[in-house]
């Protein structure tokens, strides 16, 4: 089978064939958060969409994945919002860098093979820049400001990527006009301003400054995956300005940049874009004080990545419901055949791809990453799998001796190699629960470890809060809470550590 893709720029489905000349080797940069503030569901939708075509290069297709998620760690809402908090900006972004970590890992999300930070890759921005002014596509602004400029005008395929022509589109709101040829050319360097810290800013050859938001992404892309590479993704809300911007000043500058364009769809509720800005976002970390985390990842990575996830009353009611029906299924059949929950994940993902998967989900998956076809396969298997353990036998293309040669007679090895093709499946959507993360299988239930290490870890939080805001009064009482209730704590200088007594 081949893997499909729905290309954003071209807007047809194309079949994935990797740069790699040896055609094993897959390169992704994804666009990450603006470490700005707390990360709600909408925020991390992408991720989860990502980590699942992550999974499926790799398990379903055995490519190598090198996947990139940068981290904004500078702009000026990031500048604005520590200011207000009297908090400095470095320490205001770290902050929420951690609690982005944090939320990403409670919902299962692979670790990104690299995410670089823009402060982290000034050298290389700035030699980005040089570049396209002595190719002729930027500018300093001759108002001495030290701000340089992408001069859309100079690159005729500028709107391509959103299929826009130059006149349609709105002046450029990330830099002070006066400084510019056209109302739409875009910062790549912003000179550094009064009232801003000085340490948010570097020398450059056109004075102090720090880089645009559309810079990074072109720079840290070509350092980690080359001039060229496989995958670009992001939200819907990227393609204008931030990924056109990208295209045009990675291809002005010679580079060949992404071949596929992926974009995810928004979270929304009442059908408006979930925002703090709207009043209805929902943080991770709170939503997991009352909502285990699997459901949670469940809930996000059911829905077909392009389409819309209608958050309301219920949502998560109906994603419990259906994990709870999994959960239900492996319990009574790791009971009826007397196998651990460890065994079988690692004979799952030792089989071949063409026995651990029907060949449905891998169409499925081959589709643009259906999920939702994907998880259609999944339950009609539970049914089958319940059909045998109530004594009907199992249907369908499943060979027990595909799965256990040493075990394939009857009734308990078509039902052992359900097991493994549902554990092989849910494992691909992130949302195995035999896996260790989620707890080890059904009937471990570590749930209330989540919630206990969620709220110690709100309360430490509240202590740094204080401890900066030099509340030592407040952070010590906090301290001491934690203490009688025999929680540990240790202050280091990556920040505090806890645990039992």
């Amino acid at each position: 089978m081949t893997l499909h893709l729905f290309d954003t720029a071209t807007r047809e489905l194309r079949p994935f064939v990797p740069l790699d000349p040896d055609g094993r080797s897959v390169g992704i940069y994804i666009c990450g958060l603006t470490t700005q503030g707390s990360p709600h569901i909408g925020h991390v939708r992408f991720a989860v969409a990502f980590d699942v075509l992550r999974r499926w290069l790799e398990r379903g297709h055995g490519y190598d994945v090198t996947l990139v998620r940068n981290v904004t760690d500078i702009d000026d809402k990031i500048l604005t919002k520590a200011a207000d908090a009297g908090r400095p900006w470095w320490a205001w972004s770290y902050r929420h860098e951690q609690e982005t970590s944090r939320a990403l890992d409670l919902l299962g999300v692979l670790p990104a093979t690299y995410e670089p930070r823009a402060t982290g890759h000034v050298t290389e921005q700035v030699e980005l820049v040089e570049t396209l002014v002595e190719r002729g596509h930027a500018y300093a602004a001759q108002d001495g400001s030290g701000d340089v400029y992408f001069d859309v005008r100079s690159w005729p395929d500028y709107g391509s990527l959103t299929r826009q022509r130059l006149e349609d589109m709105e002046p450029a709101g990330d830099a002070d006009p006066r400084g510019k040829r056209d109302p739409r050319d875009f910062a790549l360097w912003k000179g550094h301003k009064e009232g801003e810290p000085e340490t948010a800013s570097w020398p450059t050859p056109w004075g102090r400054g720090r880089p645009g938001w559309h810079l990074e992404c072109s720079a840290m892309a070509r350092k980690y995956l080359g001039d060229a590479f496989d995958i670009h993704g992001g939200g819907v809300d990227l393609r204008f300005p931030h990924h056109e911007n990208e295209q045009a000043q990675s291809h002005a500058a010679g580079l060949g940049f992404t071949n596929f364009w992926l974009h995810n769809a928004w979270v929304t509720v009442k059908g408006a874009k979930m925002g703090k800005s709207l009043g209805n976002a929902l943080a991770v970390t709170e939503l997991t004080r009352t909502v285990r985390p699997l459901v949670l990842r469940f809930y996000l990575g059911a829905v077909h990545y392009r389409s819309v996830i209608e958050y309301a009353e219920g949502s998560l009611t109906e994603a419990a419901a259906s994990v709870e029906r999994v959960e239900g299924f492996l319990a009574r059949a790791l009971e009826e055949l007397g196998v651990a929950a460890g065994d079988v994940v690692a004979q799952s993902r030792a089989l071949p791809v063409e026995q651990a998967f029907p060949e449905a989900f891998r169409a499925a998956l081959d589709d643009d990453v259906n999920v939702s076809e994907g998880l259609a396969v999944v339950f009609g298997a539970i049914r089958e799998g319940n059909r045998a353990l109530e004594g009907g036998g199992v249907r369908g293309d499943a060979d027990p001796s595909d799965a256990d040669p040493g075990d394939a007679d009857g009734a308990d090895g078509a039902l052992r190699h359900t097991v493994l093709q549902v554990v092989a499946m849910l494992d691909v959507l992130g949302a195995n629960p035999l896996d260790e993360r989620w707890g080890g299988g059904p009937g471990a239930d570590d749930h209330a470890g989540e919630v206990l290490a969620a709220l110690v870890q709100d309360r430490l939080d509240a202590r740094a809060q204080a401890r900066a805001d030099r509340d030592f009064a407040t952070a010590d009482a906090i301290r001491d809470q934690l203490t009688a209730l025999g929680v540990v704590i240790e202050d280091t200088p990556a920040g505090a550590r806890w645990a039992l007594r």
